[in-house]
């Protein structure tokens, strides 16, 4: 695997493989990787000839700066488990090669899209996102770029980013990977300790429990249920528990026939926000 730090290195590399006419697949990611990070790459390497992944720390994306501060970072075990997953290469730049002091930052308008759940409790985290993610793929310029569902908001938003772009960047949403207690997998779960980590087994039970809830009682009874379910556990705040449209993130209030749902949380475990989502309906 092939590691570049720089965009004029990595701009040689592409090269060859655009005179080649090979395909490109590219996994933005913010390190701490896992499983669920490694299951990106294979899907890929199934449909790519060359898959490159990006390490990088955005800190455009943080409205929180502590929260910035104690992201996790393992720069070397990042490389070495990209190395065994048969990444082709990898692109860790450093912060000013990505965000040039003389270059002014973009301001992106999503409509409703970034201002509710994720948009309305961390202003300007999806502009953050989007000012990456528009960088990285200027740059990679890539066929099709993988991300995970858990991150569902984010994935319409990067799919919208990519219309405003009229990019032909074909954006694939992968399953979400859950251990085996059912939480999913995600960089953040690596700070909590070891009784957070237990108490984290909570989100994905209390979600199926309410997906049952939802389709017998209704939205509002699925909603009364969780808030009920998370003030009764100690160390565990709710921030949000909404469900949506699956297809344009609209807030329900009722299931509507051939309307597909989906019901998307938050919650503080301790200090540690975590995100998941499931289908309903």
């Amino acid at each position: 695997m092939l590691i570049f730090t720089k965009i004029t290195e990595l701009h040689g590399y592409l090269s060859q493989i655009r005179a080649k006419n090979k395909t490109v697949g590219f996994v933005p990611t913010m390190g701490a990787l896992h499983e669920g990070h490694v299951s990106l790459i294979r899907y890929s390497k199934s449909t790519c000839d060359y898959t490159i992944c990006s390490v990088f720390v955005n800190p455009t994306q943080f409205n929180d700066k502590s929260d910035l501060d104690r992201y996790p970072r393992v720069p070397e075990k990042d490389a070495a488990l990209l190395e065994s997953a048969y990444c082709d290469a990898l692109f860790m730049p450093p912060v000013a090669e990505m965000y040039p002091q003389n270059e002014n930052k973009a301001s992106f308008d999503f409509d409703y899209l970034d201002k509710i759940l994720e948009g309305e409790s961390r202003p300007g985290h999806f502009n953050g996102v989007a000012q990456i993610v528009k960088r990285f793929f200027e740059i990679i310029q890539p066929d099709k770029a993988f991300f995970g569902s858990k991150d569902y908001q984010q994935v319409m938003i990067v799919k919208a980013l990519v219309k405003q772009m009229n990019s032909s960047i074909e954006i694939v949403a992968c399953p979400i990977l859950r251990d085996p207690d059912g939480l999913a997998m995600s960089s953040r779960n690596t700070l909590l300790n070891k009784e957070e980590r237990k108490t984290a087994g909570l989100i994905p039970k209390v979600m199926l429990q309410a997906k049952q809830v939802v389709e017998s009682s209704g939205i509002e009874a699925a909603k009364a249920f969780v808030t009920k379910e998370v003030a009764q556990t100690q160390n565990v705040k709710l921030d949000y528990y909404e469900i949506c449209n699956a297809d344009t993130l609209e807030i329900l209030h009722e299931l509507k026939p051939g309307i597909k749902a989906v019901a998307l949380i938050a919650v503080f475990v301790g200090k540690i926000r975590l995100i998941d989502n499931i289908a309903v309906g």
